[in-house]
């Protein structure tokens, strides 16, 4: 079981990745529980949308991958106990060094993004 949770989890990571990267707003709110929350701390100032705000914000922006930058998101960790799970994830993107602390939860059978925190490190 422990196996199967984590090939899911990382699915689903890699699915969050590709959403912010290219743009891809379905991918990217399947990933997520619909009352999902974000909040981030970008240079100082705080950052707080639900996840229906965050995907209109990624759709009305250029992609990175339209910016031509060069893929590098990665998971850095992962922690699973039961139906729930922490992913600490690497998110260099936009001229920013994004870390993101995901909450995951199993919700039906699949597992989702339930709160994501992140942080830009000069």
């Amino acid at each position: 079981m422990y196996k199967e949770n984590m090939l899911e989890i990382e699915s689903l990571i890699e699915n969050y990745f590709e959403g912010i990267f290219y743009g891809e707003v379905k991918k990217l709110e399947n990933c997520f529980y619909e009352n999902t929350l974000i909040h981030g701390d970008i240079k100082g100032e705080a950052y707080l949308k639900n996840v229906q705000e965050y995907v209109e914000g990624v759709k009305n922006r250029q992609s990175p991958s339209e910016l031509n930058e060069t893929f590098k998101m990665n998971i850095i960790g992962v922690d699973v106990i039961g139906n729930t799970a922490m992913v600490k994830a690497h998110v260099p993107m936009l001229g920013y060094n994004y870390y993101d602390y995901l909450s995951l939860v199993k919700i039906d059978n699949h597992w989702k993004i339930v709160n994501k925190i992140f942080t830009h490190v000069a």
